[in-house]
């Protein structure tokens, strides 16, 4: 059996064995809590490069006509 490098080492003062706990145990909860989160859902790509976008469509007639007309959606 070969023998492994440390996974975590003290490389400036003197921690005590206290010390040391807490910080494996911290770390420790960080690494469960990003494993239960759950994934960010991917990014749809959009429909920017639709070429139907490119079309003008007619213009609204009748009363309020220049409000649809300016204001798409209100």
């Amino acid at each position: 059996m070969t023998s492994r490098e440390p996974y975590l080492s003290i490389v400036r003062g003197d921690a005590t064995p206290e010390e040391t706990a807490a910080l494996v145990a911290a770390l420790a909860a960080r690494a469960a809590a990003r494993a239960a989160r759950p994934a960010a859902p991917e990014p749809s790509p959009g429909n920017w490069r639709n070429p139907a976008h490119r079309l003008r469509l007619g213009l609204p007639h009748g009363p309020g006509a220049w409000r649809g007309a300016f204001f798409p959606g209100g």
